[in-house]
């Protein structure tokens, strides 16, 4: 629901920030507990806003994990395509591939756990499989800037599967692997 303009419902002047912090509040605890410990009161006291703040900017649970989820996968989808417009040649796309796993999927923990609480979300839930379905399409689209459809969709399956790997590989692995595989799929 969206927030009025000109005070609270009690006349009070509003945080106009507070529903962006509790869609960010919500997020790190996810990334910290995951969905199932996200409830109203914690994502609360993660923001520093009442508990009634909540249900005043959402309807429901439901509502704001799907909004952070929403946030979430736009903030991944531009950086993808920021990387993948940068390159100029099949080179700098490969790179920019490489780059992508090794800086964006396995640079960053919490990203990946919130990537896998989305995906497990969505393997159950319509609504959330819109969201996957969106940030697919949307890599493939930035991919497909430099690479075939085929390629591109080889790509992305590439760079989904690696991250499940990275989330559950207790060895460390070899970032040489990651060049000579996106170079493999890219090589005609």
């Amino acid at each position: 629901m969206p927030e009025p303009t000109g005070g609270s419902r009690s006349g009070r002047k509003n945080d106009p920030e507070r529903r962006d912090r509790i869609i960010a509040a919500c997020l790190d605890v996810i990334a910290e507990s995951g969905v199932a410990g996200a409830s109203h009161r914690r994502i609360a006291e993660a923001a520093g806003v009442p508990l009634g703040s909540m249900t005043y900017h959402f309807d429901g649970i439901d509502e704001l994990l799907h909004e952070a989820f929403t946030r979430f996968s736009h903030t991944i989808s531009t950086r993808f395509e920021e990387r993948m417009a940068a390159a100029s040649d099949l080179e700098s796309a490969r790179a920019a591939v490489v780059d992508i796993i090794l800086e964006d999927v396995y640079g960053d923990r919490r990203e990946l756990v919130l990537s896998h609480e989305l995906f497990t979300l969505a393997a159950r839930t319509p609504r959330y499989r819109a969201l996957t379905t969106a940030w697919m399409l949307s890599s493939r689209a930035a991919l497909e800037r430099h690479f075939d459809p085929d390629t591109a969709r080889v790509l992305d399956a590439l760079i989904g599967g690696l991250s499940i790997h990275r989330a559950l590989d207790e060895e460390e692995r070899d970032p040489q692997e990651v060049a000579v595989a996106v170079a493999r799929i890219t090589t005609p």
